[in-house]
């Protein structure tokens, strides 16, 4: 049975786009066990393969089930749009530990055998100290697993909310949500949206509104199914995840670093999604002045836009700019 969200008259007016760092984190724990989630994360995998090592995740993939319940409260939908991860990781510690009892339950129900298992039975008999556990490994698998990579990961995730905000500007609210995945269809005649996933979840939104979460760790799924109390979600596979890791040389005509000069070529060409200054001099591995001046000189050119979104400025190529950072064919 698909899930429903069934949007009232107020929901359509409280839609918001979220980046989610804790989200994140549990997405990559669970693509280190899963190995048909690898793909485009393999450059990742080999850079963390070390640190991962160190790690004994197995308590959070035992509440990591192949098909249904997740743990709500240990990665809930964010608390603002661009929340950091000492706040989420505040909130899951404030969690009532009967909440958390009740959330383990139905997550190890979900595995045959898993609730018999020592670590089963350990979080089911203690689950407050239990939540303090938990949180303490999401810590270390952010700080091991995230952290290092958050400017890129985070430029990407912006970039989607940026592109699909200017969707939902352009087209409304129907055009948005059938683009987002072919998982989602929107009824308008019921105003409901429909999520193609395994399981049962129907939920009026009562007002709550929507939060949309793209996602980098979460491809190719999609996920709802969030349960009261936490605000009605659904996370989806964000925009130009098969170039996240490949390095901007890599995508770099070499013709076109002839006629610009190899720096300014590599930051025409790792534009492929809108970014800001900071964010695009980590890619590069460059300073934020030398890339800003780089910038201004091709948006002069004709080669690229600037446009404000929230507290910074997002740099997307023009029609030309796109032509000149084709790849070079034979």
């Amino acid at each position: 049975m698909p899930y429903h969200l069934r949007f009232g008259e107020a929901d359509p007016l409280r839609i918001r786009f979220a980046v989610s760092p804790l989200w994140e984190t549990h997405s990559a724990v669970r693509v280190l066990a899963r190995p048909e989630k690898q793909g485009y994360h393999l450059p990742w995998m080999r850079r963390i393969a070390g640190a991962a090592r160190e790690l004994d995740l197995r308590p959070l993939h035992l509440l990591m089930p192949l098909r249904g319940h997740n743990p709500d409260f240990l990665y809930p939908p964010p608390l603002g749009p661009a929340a950091a991860f000492e706040d989420e990781i505040a909130a899951v510690r404030e969690i009532d530990p009967a909440l958390a009892r009740d959330d383990f339950a139905r997550a190890l129900a979900e595995t045959p055998g898993a609730a018999d298992t020592v670590e089963g039975r350990r979080l089911l008999a203690d689950p407050a100290g239990a939540v303090e556990r938990l949180a303490e490994l999401l810590r270390a698998a952010w700080e091991a697993l995230i952290a290092p990579e958050w400017p890129r990961l985070r430029a990407l995730l912006e970039a989607d909310v940026a592109y699909h905000s200017r969707r939902l500007a352009e087209g409304g609210l129907e055009r948005l949500l059938g683009e987002l995945h072919p998982a989602f269809d929107w009824a308008s005649e019921t105003a409901t949206l429909r999520v193609d996933y395994p399981g049962e979840h129907d939920r009026p939104l009562d007002g709550q509104g929507l939060v949309l979460m793209p996602s980098v760790f979460t491809w190719p799924d999609v996920v709802s199914g969030f349960d009261p109390p936490w605000q009605p979600t659904v996370v989806y596979p964000a925009r130009g995840i098969g170039g996240l890791w490949s390095e901007p040389r890599d995508r770099t005509p070499e013709a076109l670093a002839r006629l610009l000069g190899p720096v300014r070529a590599d930051v025409l060409c790792a534009l492929a999604e809108p970014m800001g200054t900071t964010a695009l001099a980590h890619l590069l591995g460059r300073a934020p002045s030398s890339v800003s001046s780089h910038l201004a000189v091709l948006r002069d050119a004709g080669l690229l836009t600037s446009r404000r979104y929230g507290h910074q400025v997002l740099y997307e190529r023009t029609p030309l700019g796109i032509a000149l950072s084709q790849p070079e064919t034979d």
